[in-house]
């Protein structure tokens, strides 16, 4: 049964001290530049040392699966400390090590949907959980692809739009801080991962969406969705990650596509296996961490954090010690 793996947390009992420490030192990089001059704009990717391939692979992999937004916190930590841009290439690489430990962690419960959904088909068993899930998350998708391929074609350039500026990543980040806080006061948390239906997934789906604009965050968006659905904090994470999987894994493929029709200039081999070990790692233990976190704990501490992380953004801009770019 998929619900029993909820047990399954290797790690997690000494993660929490990590992951505290990390969401701190995250939020303290965003103020930095209140101090400092903001750096200039439109220059070409920078060569990254060790040390900085290592510190962005654990921000990709701890705030990937944890409701903050990677994509935010890989676009204001590089700014905030004026390192300058990582450059697309690396980005996407590193992504690869987030998508690797999700399927490897999720691996039993990939192969148990996948085996007990044809099951079902071949016993036409179609309300069987494991048809549900696979079926809610397959639908679930196909928002995420759709307004995907509509933004390709509509909006060619963007990502250099105003919705992913810093301003929009703050503004977006504040939202779903509060959003969040009113799905944990209002959600009844009911329900587990064996009364999930396609519609769940459906649902979920298009709250995924709102991880187009950098701020609102996958994760995030789409455990708002659960909670308000009356989920379970820690089934509503688990299903979250699941249905992430597909979207998560054809977005890095689109990213490395771009990043390969760029070119890999400027970045070297070494930074990339480094930063994509990094994130493999700190990818796995975020998730592992974050389902045994959810099992005892609300999200309050996210959503303090998110607070506090778009604050200190305008903050900065209105400083000028970040440009609104």
């Amino acid at each position: 049964m998929i619900l029993k793996n909820l047990s399954r947390s290797r790690s997690a009992a000494k993660f929490p001290l990590l992951v505290l420490s990390t969401m701190t030192l995250l939020l303290l990089t965003a103020t930095i530049a209140l101090a400092k001059p903001a750096a200039s704009t439109g220059t070409p990717p920078v060569s990254l040392n060790l040390f900085q391939a290592i510190f962005l692979g654990l921000v990709q992999g701890v705030t990937e699966f944890l409701p903050i937004s990677s994509s935010a916190h890989l676009k204001v930590i590089p700014e905030a400390l004026h390192w300058g841009d990582p450059g697309v290439a690396f980005t996407a690489i590193i992504q690869l090590g987030s998508i690797a430990a999700v399927i490897w962690f999720f691996w039993t419960d990939i192969v148990t949907v996948i085996g007990g959904a044809y099951t079902a088909i071949q016993k036409k068993d179609y309300r069987s959980l494991e048809f549900q899930m696979a079926a809610g998350i397959a639908l679930g998708t196909l928002p995420i692809i759709f307004f995907g391929l509509l933004i390709k074609k509509f909006i060619p350039d963007f990502d250099h739009s105003p919705l992913r500026s810093l301003g929009a990543i703050a503004i977006a980040s504040i939202f779903m801080s509060i959003l969040l806080g009113i799905a944990e006061k209002i959600g009844r948390r009911k329900r587990d991962l064996n009364s999930l239906t396609i519609m769940d997934g459906v649902l979920m789906g298009l709250a995924q969406c709102l991880a187009f604009v950098p701020g609102c965050s996958r994760s995030g968006s789409t455990l708002t969705a659960g909670l308000f659905m009356g989920l379970e904090r820690a089934a509503a994470a688990r299903f979250s990650f699941l249905l992430g999987i597909p979207s998560i894994t054809l977005a890095g493929i689109s990213e490395l596509k771009s990043a390969i029709d760029t070119g890999f200039s400027g970045v070297s081999a070494v930074s990339l296996i480094v930063g994509t070990l990094s994130a493999a790692v700190f990818s796995y233990l975020s998730i592992a961490w974050l389902l045994k976190f959810l099992q005892t704990h609300n999200t309050f501490i996210f959503i303090w954090y998110r607070l506090a992380f778009g604050v200190a953004i305008l903050s900065a801009i209105a400083t000028g010690g970040l440009l609104n770019h």
